[in-house]
């Protein structure tokens, strides 16, 4: 029985929710925050977000032609915007390389465990602009996690022994809220290196409810003792002027209104986020559950590991810590022309849907575009970038039944790179060191990478 082949079903972005709500709907965002601002608006790079995203997948703003030598078969694949606010293809597909690249290159065949950190709400708000504090806010909550599992290994008479962590910040909650915590996979052990002999790991046991809240209150207090040194606390006086409000005036108020669940624009400004679905009991109070601890504002859950050999476990854990914000069915356009976002998993108090005025939900959007070059995947310990090798994408191998036509030619050999100005660059590709060498140096080659990758095994006689 013939196995049916792998077909490339393209994108339709032009009739997305997303992108038809964005198209329609920016220009008059932009005004109505331009006159908020008095004139000011936003920084540049939010609203270049936006216009890039209206260019990802079109083909008329660019694409890649492929060409099959023997067959003649063509195919053309439109440029993305490769931006990471909310982008679901660009998004999505950064997601699924770096969760590859993790189990692959960086987390070794170890029991993980996830710690989440969630922080205060004037904490999320200072964060989300204050990538420099962000920093430091968690390299105190990972030297506490290290502390941890070294006081761990000693207590079971292994000294010495160092552990590692992969950390992604998250600007966002499932409501396209702003919210900035912290996931976290910790090798959920520590490696000792005896004198004589290899390398040994030596697993650590689960974390009681006790060893969390522990962890939680030393991580509260050093935070503490940070925003005292640095004049952040709510009660000084000495405290340094905000710098997103300097910077943008308008921004600083998006972003302090979606952390707080809130409107800022429009005749609603100021009231909460509309919600559906079944009304909260106020008299209920949830349990913290096991391995969770909350203490001021901050939240610690450690109740989510992966044992050491379930690679595909691992990779949909990581998958979920580097997802995108959004994803294309989760909303919904309704004929009044509200936006609906629905959640994943429906709340504790029976929320299961956001409902936005299209001005509404393009501010959520704007609140949660992080700042231009700063990292939101860190690593510490034993995995921090003085201990890791880089990856090479290009060099990654592909499914073998990627083929343009099935049995008529070997794949595709030919590319040609269209720009928004019509003008046809072809490049062939044969699969020479060289030619791979100036790939990888090529300052364009991201624009692309993904599709030289797609071709690899049809380009040479390179052994993967």
């Amino acid at each position: 029985m013939a196995h049916p082949h792998r077909t490339y079903p393209p994108r339709d972005t032009g009739h997305s929710v997303l992108h038809a709500v964005i198209r329609e709907h920016l220009e008059p965002f932009l005004r109505e925050v331009s006159d908020r601002g008095d004139g000011s608006g936003l920084p540049r790079f939010v609203e270049q977000e936006f216009r890039e995203f209206l260019t990802c997948g079109v083909l008329a703003h660019g694409f890649t032609r492929l060409r099959c030598a023997d067959c003649t078969f063509e195919r053309l694949l439109p440029f993305s915007c490769k931006r990471r606010g909310f982008c679901p293809s660009c998004g999505g597909r950064r997601m699924a390389e770096r969760a590859a690249y993790l189990v692959d290159e960086v987390l070794p065949r170890v029991p993980v465990r996830q710690w989440v950190l969630t922080l205060p709400y004037r904490l999320r708000y200072r964060l989300a602009w204050d990538h420099a504090l962000c920093r430091a806010v968690l390299g105190v909550y990972a030297r506490g996690l290290l502390a941890f599992y070294a006081r761990t290994a000693q207590a079971h008479g292994i000294q010495d022994g160092r552990t590692g962590t992969v950390t992604v910040i998250q600007r966002f909650g499932s409501g396209l809220q702003l919210n900035v915590h912290l996931h976290t996979l910790v090798v959920n052990g520590v490696f000792s290196e005896p004198r004589s002999g290899p390398l040994t790991f030596h697993p650590a046991p689960p974390p009681s409810d006790e060893d969390v809240a522990h962890v939680l209150a030393t991580v509260r207090a050093w935070v503490g003792r940070l925003l005292a040194r640095r004049q952040l606390e709510p009660a000084d006086d000495a405290a340094p002027a905000d710098p997103l409000a300097e910077v943008s005036p308008v921004l600083a108020g998006l972003v302090g209104a979606s952390v707080q669940g809130r409107v800022a624009l429009g005749p609603r400004a100021g009231a909460r986020v509309r919600r559906l679905g079944d009304e909260p009991d106020l008299g209920h109070v949830t349990s913290r559950g096991p391995r969770q601890a909350q203490l001021d504002g901050f939240d610690l859950h450690a109740n989510v590991w992966v044992p050491p050999n379930d690679r595909a476990r691992l990779e949909q854990l990581c998958r979920y810590l580097l997802r995108p914000p959004l994803a294309q069915d989760r909303l919904r356009l309704r004929a009044d022309g509200r936006v609906l976002v629905a959640l994943k998993t429906v709340w504790r108090d029976g929320t299961s849907h956001f409902l936005f005025e299209p001005i509404e939900f393009l501010e959520k959007l704007a609140a949660i575009i992080p700042r231009p070059a700063v990292n939101l995947l860190l690593y510490h310990g034993i995995l921090a970038p003085q201990k890791c090798q880089p990856v090479d994408w290009l060099l990654r191998p592909l499914p073998h039944d990627f083929q343009c036509q099935p049995g008529k030619c070997a794949g595709i050999r030919e590319l040609h790179f269209v720009g928004s100005n019509g003008r046809d660059d072809p490049a062939l590709i044969r699969g020479s060191d060289e030619i791979w060498k100036r790939a990888r140096l090529d300052a364009d080659v991201d624009r692309f990478r993904v599709f030289v990758h797609r071709i690899r095994p049809s380009v040479g006689d390179r052994s993967s």
